[in-house]
């Protein structure tokens, strides 16, 4: 019997399962650094990384760019007669590819899972049939939704926002589609509910009124929040930060502006934030600022994992393969606790010319190794604790009683003041920070793997 689903129809019948055969291995489809089952701490790299596979990348991206038609074959596609048909094949191949490769979960859109109908209600029949199949599937492979979300910006009714929109309309049709899919998330036992505001921004502050906008949003993402818990969903409600792209300027530019967004709102206890590699780079921002910002307010909860590409000023969304970031980003996920609800979700795709099939397979393979490694790198690294004792060294003076009572609120600025008077000028903060000894270090444990 074989380890893995197939439908009807196989769709990668050229690959079968993934598995592990180690770092000397030449077979380009098999994990070299990720052993599912291997224990770092007390954790598998399974339990830890909680991949998931983004259904939209990976199954309705077609190659399409703005410069040139489709590239790549989509079978489960051209075989069908009916867009309700496509969408049956679709989950069929999806379910094998998540199964030949070994993933725990995945993601999806409402309008990735099922096609949009003549009417909301005919919409919500679409979504509701593929999430009957989905759950059949679910349980037949073991697979899990790491989380669910609604395409709120392919629609040209969408174009100029969904909660954000200046016409009161749409923002209730956007209603129709975050409702249906808060509830498939909730039928499928989804861990978590994302909501990427595509275009919740605006293109001009000549045709905005940015505060009745910010409100608007709020406003949505309450009546979610409230719809969702009133009517059983426990996970956690994850808001994606993204600079721009496609709007000029979107509202939640990066992870500081969406914590002060949702504490200002009072949503503080119920969203976290789900951190994009890509998204971090075009806030101006390193992958792993982001995310120890996060950690460092309480708001982390889950990653879509890619990259972009330094010379490109747009979302590229490519598959990660950067041991040195993912080593970082792990080392940041690790002392935050590690996952809960979220996890680690490919939102990235193969290129416009990588054609094959077994491509795919390849792109996933690539992330999920870079993403073990720097796992492995990252627990020796806390494990060492030469990092986080010269941290601690270099805050030291903070111990003192004087120290202790300035971080408690419980000394004036004259007072501060006073001890600044008795330090004088001498050498004080001419201290290194020894920034090249620790990226040596770094490159040490990165080299160790």
């Amino acid at each position: 019997m074989s380890d893995y689903y197939v439908g009807k129809k196989e769709y990668f019948p050229k690959v079968g399962k993934i598995k592990y055969e180690g770092p000397k291995s030449d077979n380009p489809l098999a994990f070299k650094y990720y052993d599912p089952e291997k224990k770092i701490g007390k954790k598998t790299m399974k339990d830890h990384l909680r991949f998931a596979v983004a259904y939209w990348h990976s199954f309705c991206a077609d190659g399409t760019d703005p410069f040139g038609s489709a590239t790549l074959a989509q079978p489960w596609k051209t075989d069908a007669k009916k867009p309700m048909d496509a969408a049956v094949h679709k989950l069929d191949a999806a379910f094998e590819f998540f199964s030949k490769l070994g993933v725990g979960y995945y993601c999806f859109h409402d309008r990735d899972l099922a096609p949009e109908g003549a009417t909301p209600a005919e919409s919500e029949k679409n979504l509701f049939t593929m999430v009957r199949k989905a759950k059949k599937l679910q349980k037949a492979t073991g697979v899990k939704l790491l989380w669910g979300t609604a395409n709120l910006f392919s629609h040209p009714r969408f174009m100029n926002g969904a909660a954000t929109n200046p016409e009161f309309g749409v923002v209730a049709l956007a209603a129709t589609q975050v409702k249906a899919a808060i509830d498939a998330t909730i039928e499928l036992r989804g861990q978590g509910y994302t909501f990427w505001g595509g275009r919740e921004g605006y293109m001009s502050l000549m045709n905005t009124d940015l505060k009745k906008e910010k409100d608007h949003l709020a406003r949505f993402l309450i009546m979610a929040r409230d719809y969702g818990r009133k009517h059983g969903f426990k996970g956690t409600f994850y808001i994606e930060p993204k600079p721009m792209e496609p709007a000029k300027h979107q509202y939640d530019f990066d992870t500081e502006t969406v914590i002060g967004f949702l504490r200002h709102y009072g949503l503080d206890r119920d969203f976290r934030l789900n951190i994009e590699a890509n998204h971090a780079e075009l806030a101006g921002h390193d992958f792993i600022h982001e995310l120890e910002t996060a950690a460092a307010a309480g708001f982390f909860g889950s990653v879509d994992a890619n990259r972009g590409d330094a010379r490109n000023g747009w979302d590229t969304d490519q598959f990660p393969n950067s041991y040195y970031e993912t080593a970082l980003a792990m080392y940041a996920i690790l002392r935050a606790g590690g996952f809960t609800t979220g996890g680690l979700n490919f939102d990235a795709k193969i290129r416009r010319n990588s054609i094959d099939h077994a491509d795919l397979f390849l792109a996933h393979i690539g992330g999920m190794d870079a993403f073990a490694a720097g796992l492995v790198i990252a627990d020796k690294m806390i494990a060492d604790r030469k990092i986080s004792a010269f941290v601690k060294k270099r805050y030291i003076s903070f111990n003192t009683p004087e120290g202790v009572k300035f971080a408690g609120g419980k000394m004036t600025l004259e007072q501060l003041s006073a001890i600044g008077e008795k330090v004088g000028y001498g050498k004080a903060g001419l201290k290194s920070g020894k920034q090249e000894y620790l990226e040596n270090l770094f490159n040490q444990y990165l080299l160790g793997l």
